[in-house]
């Protein structure tokens, strides 16, 4: 394994808008990472939160559709504003070059991997990242029928404060505050 360290890192700021499509019973608490925590994902363990979004909203409905398309699931479509500091943008080859990781690498079977209690790649790289005070990637989409343009933008760092900025857009207040709607009756 090589170590990466931060000097020799090719951070960049990320400004911008990102979106996010995702189970409306997490709709109450939008900015957090908690399912990601729970479930584990491709650049994060179980017991580690990490928050996902997308580059556009195209890709935050192939993402949540899991490739099913035609049947679609309810969704909470969510925009944010991102003011990030420490980005490392993984879909350019010398940036991959730079943190040693491939796109085969990338776009490993994590899920049979971690199943099969097997190395995941994106797990060992998001651990050599984070020591390396990285804040989050922008990767390629690996969902069915995603194209070169789809890209997302995996944090490890977020909060609603500078220089990792991400906050929902909710100007008419349209969000649940608590969880109270799912409550059954």
């Amino acid at each position: 394994m090589v170590k990466t360290s931060k000097s020799t890192m090719p951070f960049s700021p990320f400004y911008g808008l990102v979106y996010r499509a995702h189970h409306p019973a997490w709709a109450y608490d939008p900015e957090s990472g908690e399912g990601a925590r729970i479930h584990g994902g491709r650049f994060n363990r179980i017991g580690m939160p990490c928050f996902y979004a997308a580059l556009s909203p195209e890709t935050a409905w192939l993402e949540a559709q899991q490739g099913f398309a035609f049947k679609a699931q309810p969704l909470t479509i969510c925009s944010y504003r991102a003011e990030l500091s420490n980005i490392l943008d993984l879909t350019d080859p010398a940036v991959r070059d730079a943190v040693q990781i491939s796109m085969a690498q990338l776009g490993c079977a994590w899920e049979r991997l971690a199943g099969d209690r097997k190395p995941v790649p994106t797990w060992e790289l998001a651990d050599r990242l984070i020591a390396a005070s990285c804040a989050g990637v922008i990767v390629p989409s690996f969902a069915s029928r995603a194209t070169s343009n789809d890209r997302n933008l995996v944090l490890w760092s977020w909060s609603r404060e500078a220089p990792y900025r991400l906050v929902v857009i909710d100007d008419e207040q349209r969000l649940p505050r608590d969880q109270s709607s799912w409550l059954k009756v």
